[in-house]
């Protein structure tokens, strides 16, 4: 199984890209991790949010595939415990190959890629900056699979 993240944004901070490569290199062969990054609209005083995250959006999904099984990551979404998102996994690792993550920018996501997704997730009803949500992704999954698979990094 393949997971990959789509996430709105280049160039983050070190700090951020170290920390998520932290936990993609933690990932199994069998259940890697992979980031994709979009590149974000410009954004002026006078932008109109909507047009910016749809052509957002649109980039976003060209990279999506139609056999992908998409997860979004949205405030309004589900939130999940510990033990969901390794159960998903399990029920993921065998039915689909590949598995997308959508992060938006600082707007969120488009409406399209909120109506592509087959399921929304709410990591929590906090706001976190969006670079900062990369590294929590790959944190959450890296646990799920190590609780799926009696690892112990996960504790109860």
């Amino acid at each position: 199984m393949k997971l990959k993240i789509l996430a709105v944004g280049q160039k983050m901070p070190s700090w951020v890209s170290s920390g998520y490569k932290e936990y993609e290199k933690r990932m199994p062969r069998e259940c890697s991790l992979e980031l994709v990054e979009i590149q974000p609209a410009k954004r002026t005083k006078q932008s109109n949010l909507i047009k910016v995250t749809e052509e957002e959006g649109k980039k976003i999904l060209s990279s999506i595939k139609g056999s992908d099984y998409v997860v979004a990551l949205e405030v309004m979404g589900k939130q999940w415990s510990t033990a969901t998102v390794a159960k998903k996994l399990s029920t993921w690792q065998g039915v689909n190959s590949s598995i997308i993550f959508l992060i938006g920018g600082p707007d969120g996501l488009s409406d399209a890629c909120l109506q592509r997704a087959n399921e929304q997730w709410c990591l929590s009803q906090l706001t976190f900056p969006h670079p900062l949500v990369r590294i929590i992704l790959a944190e959450q999954l890296y646990r799920g699979w190590s609780l799926m698979n009696n690892h112990p990094y996960h504790r109860e």
